[in-house]
């Protein structure tokens, strides 16, 4: 990328980067909450390495990614230009049981462990990741919360998620950390992440430090905050839109 090219970009992401937060802030402050309580995800999925690279520089710290093996190149691609201990890497997308040890080798936080088999499968991951000297704390995760009762979406039904939590916080390597939940297509928003809320509290009734609620994206952010996320998952708001193949 030419110098001109990266400075447009860089002054793209800076407005995209802006406007979001301004929206935060606003949301926040609009239902009496403080907009720190509230943390951005930047998802750069289907975004080259650069971009994080330009959003590192604008003060991003915390990363999404959707699929293990775009993230391993893109991360090792990153870390090769920022050596940067305290960046994160979240995993955010569905995740299948054979690519759990992959992932627990970069990963700081998946939000999207919807069964005992996967938290299982991540746990050993971690264990290897830490014996090969890969990391050296655990894995933060959240359970993602079927909010229509979908399978083939992803996501634990509401009868199981006591039983998985348990599972989860009795895993070794693994972090116990709140919920992520995603509203059904055409769904009532308000109403999806009011039951999100609802399932967080009764969460922590029994796991108090399961705190964080990820909800919320580009399009639906102001409704999440509304109903107590503590993390939005924005990629197209920064970002723009997502670059053809």
């Amino acid at each position: 990328m030419s110098d001109e090219a990266q400075q447009t970009r860089r002054e793209e992401l800076a407005r995209g980067l802006a406007s979001v937060r301004r929206r935060l802030d606003d949301a926040a402050r609009a239902c009496g909450r403080d907009p720190s309580d509230v943390g951005l995800l930047t998802v750069t999925k289907y975004f080259p390495a650069s971009d994080a690279v330009l959003l590192y520089e604008l003060g991003c710290r915390t990363f999404g990614e959707s699929r293990e093996q775009e993230a391993h190149a893109k991360i090792e691609e990153f870390r090769a230009e920022v050596p940067d201990p305290t960046v994160q890497w979240h995993m955010i997308g569905r995740l299948q049981r054979n690519k759990a040890r992959a992932v627990a080798r970069w990963a700081h936080t998946v939000h999207s462990v919807d069964s005992a088999r996967l938290a299982g499968a991540l746990s050993n991951g971690v264990t290897a990741a830490i014996d090969a000297g890969d990391r050296t704390a655990s894995l933060r995760v959240l359970l993602q919360v079927s909010l229509d009762g979908d399978p083939q979406r992803g996501g634990v039904p509401a009868d199981g998620l006591d039983a998985l939590a348990d599972a989860v916080a009795a895993a070794d390597g693994l972090e116990l950390a709140g919920l992520m939940g995603v509203p059904p297509l055409g769904a009532d928003v308000d109403a999806s992440f009011e039951v999100l809320a609802q399932l967080g509290e009764r969460l922590r009734q029994q796991h108090p430090e399961a705190r964080e609620l990820s909800a919320g994206m580009s399009g639906d952010l102001e409704h999440a905050v509304r109903h107590r996320s503590t993390c939005v998952r924005v990629g197209t708001g920064v970002l723009g839109s997502r670059p053809l193949a």
